[in-house]
């Protein structure tokens, strides 16, 4: 009998402790992999050249208060600005409140020039700009709900005091998200009859190297003023609402340790049950000449091997599943918009695999340590 077959088959001799096991250790590598991907998506936005271009200005005290839209004129006005909207959340229902997406009343005729990582048809902007009460949608959110532009919708305020009845008068693809409705802020106005304010204003500068500088000086043209403001990266506005949930970091990092050490004793109890029924049997090899450093390198390749399969169909069975999975559902929509996407990236499965091989080398060290240790006489007397 070869080595390798010698090692099979002692990893194969307890078929149901061994599938118990390799469940384990594939199931808690499988969670640990969601669980960093999970974290990747909520702390690290996805980010594009244009989309490092765009800042944000907001109310400094919170999302909440509004900001007077007399500011986007002097905003406009700042050297470093290339363009600036008005941006507010609108929040409203379509027929059920799971059919969650964003919504934002803008600038029409501006959008394009904002997210212009994005596709816009001209003729559709250009219809859209026109209608007052047109809109323009995400391709996913257009699939999602079968809509094709000239339908009409009807959005019931929840936030706002109005219900907003729209056409739709463009889609349009690409860029970070494919999910947002846009309308004219103009048209969500006259409706609520609060004209002369935004939740927000979006900007797109000029180059990155002017961004800091026009950071501070917005807020410094606002500054003790009665609606100062925060200006921000994209990037650091969307990790503020990730911000809101908690010390979310902290927490998955806490149930991936918890994950970790747990894998980590139940490998270990397994190899010292397996070893314990072999004393004998390690004994024998002693006898006939194996050395410490043989019997050891046998036990860590029953270990290693079971711990890297285990790690494989975990990690490379999330990164399989999630691809195949949202190829055919939207990611945003049953996450409620928390996920644009969900990518298990190969970094991340690069440490999933990193931790099945520590726990192949460390959940051994203790049992085989104690199984060199024994002498030949000892271990042919404990199974007589």
């Amino acid at each position: 009998m070869t080595v390798p077959g010698f090692i099979l088959r002692n990893a194969l001799r307890n078929k149901r402790r061994l599938v118990l096991t390799l469940l384990s250790v594939t199931l808690s590598l499988f969670l640990f992999t969601m669980l960093q991907t999970a974290l990747r998506e909520m702390t690290q936005p996805a980010q594009t050249e244009d989309s490092a271009l765009r800042i944000i200005v907001r109310h400094k005290v919170s999302l909440g208060n509004a900001l007077p839209i007399r500011h986007q004129s002097r905003i406009e006005r700042t050297p470093g600005v290339r363009v600036c909207s008005k941006f507010t959340w609108f929040g409203g229902l379509y027929k059920d409140p799971k059919d969650f997406f964003p919504q934002f009343g803008v600038d029409a005729d501006k959008i394009a020039q904002i997210f212009t990582e994005a596709q816009f048809d001209p003729q559709e902007v250009a219809a859209f700009v026109k209608d007052r009460a047109g809109c323009i949608v995400g391709v996913k959110t257009m699939e999602r709900f079968g809509w094709k532009v000239g339908d009409k919708i009807t959005l019931q305020g929840t936030i706002w005091p109005c219900d907003l009845h729209l056409t739709i008068r463009g889609v349009y693809r690409g860029g970070i998200d494919e999910t947002n409705l846009f309308f004219h802020h103009e048209y969500m106005d006259e409706l609520c009859r609060r004209p002369g304010l935004a939740l927000m204003f979006w900007i797109r500068a000029d180059s990155r190297e002017v961004i800091p500088e026009l950071i501070r000086r917005i807020d410094e043209m606002f500054a003790n003023s009665d609606a100062e403001t925060k200006t921000e990266t994209e990037r650091a506005f969307l990790l503020e609402f990730v911000s809101l949930i908690g010390n979310v970091k902290l927490l998955i990092g806490s149930i991936c340790s918890v994950i970790v050490f747990t894998l980590i004793l139940v490998t270990a109890s397994t190899m010292s049950m397996a070893i314990r029924e072999r004393t004998r049997e390690i004994a024998v090899l002693k006898a006939i000449g194996y050395d410490g450093w043989q019997v050891f390198g046998l036990i860590l390749a029953e270990s290693f091997g079971l711990a890297i399969t285990g790690g494989f169909l975990g990690c490379f069975g999330a990164w399989w599943g999630t691809w195949a999975l949202f190829q055919r559902v939207n990611i945003a929509a049953i996450s409620n918009g928390m996920f644009i996407k969900f990518e298990v990236t190969p970094h991340i499965v690069a440490s999933g695999m990193l931790i099945a091989v520590v726990l192949g080398i460390v959940s051994c060290l203790a049992p085989a340590w104690a199984a060199v240790r024994t002498s030949v006489v000892t271990g042919l007397k404990e199974l007589d």
